[in-house]
């Protein structure tokens, strides 16, 4: 028995069905599974050895920065591992060599760097190209002209991996991602010879087969999460990976009229019964989530009623429902009792938020649980 009444559940068997639904989306492409921010708050070492240790596992992975690549390495996983926003200084880049970390480069710094700096063991190189996301990454031009520099240089393993990354993949038949896929494409015609290509996220996977190339660079699909916009996991036959969960620690009754946590803002309409739940957010539960939002107690669902607080959250239940203290409570995920799933995205949708963002701002405290 957990002595913590909030527990993040973690599915490995999850996380193997979604790599599976990734390899069948994209056949024929290399996977550069997306593990930075602790692998979206599931705790990316754990993921990563559960992404290897299949019959068919994921053939990289990605990290933001040096600092993430390096707890995987000291978990002793011996993978290649990319880091997203490559290296920024001479003492990062000895690090990478000596580690056999991959990095990207996304700006004339970064190339110089490279380029004047002497490393122990070359480096594989990606290189960043920007067809509209506006954040980083060379222009056509700049791109041609890294390549030329990098070629035959002692501190880089040739073939390099030429990557863009797409603003609106999420928004299915968005012009702006069939423009951004058309200057990419420019840029395989041009150099073909010299690179290998990424394009797809976790949406283009599902959305884009023509933006497949040799890698794609699977994200929140893995850990179960629908990536396009107004849909949920089901959709594409995705798993939820986590599945948070707590307790009802209190019932009241609640008399039309009266109000219920900070700043009063639900009040009842009728008679009626709140359940008091272990749950607020300093657990990681999104605090701007709305009266109704749902929440899933004994495998039924019933609306969120008042203020998220720090460490609970309220919810009307009616005069009817029998739920007493310690019955069981999912917030997102699937409830262990009904085995009917509680999509993540939905209560994102209510928190003007997205699953993203709730995976990653989960707390310290709450428990972690890896299951089969």
């Amino acid at each position: 028995m957990s002595l913590n009444p909030v527990v993040a559940y973690i599915s490995r068997s999850a996380l193997r069905h979604n790599l599976t639904r990734v390899q069948t989306f994209a056949k024929s492409a290399k996977v550069l599974a997306m593990v930075k921010a602790n692998g979206y708050g599931h705790d990316a070492v754990e993921v990563a050895k559960t992404l290897i240790n299949i019959e068919n596992p994921v053939d990289a992975f990605g990290v933001a920065r040096i600092n993430e690549a390096l707890v995987l390495r000291q978990a002793n996983i011996q993978v290649p591992i990319v880091l997203m926003e490559g290296c920024f200084n001479k003492e990062e880049l000895l690090c990478a060599s000596e580690q056999q970390f991959e990095i990207v480069l996304h700006n004339k710094e970064q190339l110089q760097h490279l380029l004047s700096t002497t490393l122990p063991k070359p480096l594989r190189v990606w290189l960043k190209l920007d067809t509209g996301m506006g954040r980083v990454g060379f222009n056509q031009v700049e791109l041609s002209e890294a390549i030329n520099q990098l070629k035959g240089n002692a501190n880089v393993i040739e073939p390099f991996t030429c990557m863009t990354h797409f603003a609106c993949a999420d928004q299915l038949n968005d012009e702006r991602s069939r423009q951004q896929l058309a200057k990419f494409n420019s840029v395989v015609e041009a150099n073909q010879p010299l690179l290998s290509y990424s394009c797809a996220n976790s949406a283009a996977i599902i959305a884009n087969p023509n933006a497949h190339f040799e890698w794609v660079r699977p994200g929140i699909m893995l850990f179960g999460s629908s990536p396009i916009q107004d849909t949920v996991c089901s959709d594409y036959d995705l798993q939820p990976v986590m599945s948070l969960r707590s307790i009802v620690i209190a019932v009241r009754n609640v008399k039309a009229g009266e109000t219920v946590g900070y700043g009063a803002r639900w009040t009842a309409q009728k008679d009626t019964q709140v359940a008091v739940v272990a749950m607020g957010y300093g657990d990681g539960y999104p605090r701007n989530a709305k009266d109704g939002t749902p929440v899933m107690i004994n495998g039924v669902i019933y609306p969120l009623a008042g203020r998220v607080s720090m460490d609970m959250i309220t919810v009307d239940v009616g005069l009817n429902s029998e739920i007493k203290m310690g019955d069981p409570v999912t917030l997102w995920g699937i409830d262990e009792l009904s085995g009917e799933v509680l999509p993540a995205e939905r209560v994102a949708g209510y928190a003007d938020t997205i699953s993203y963002e709730m995976f990653c701002n989960l707390a310290a405290r709450v428990e972690k649980r890896f299951i089969d």
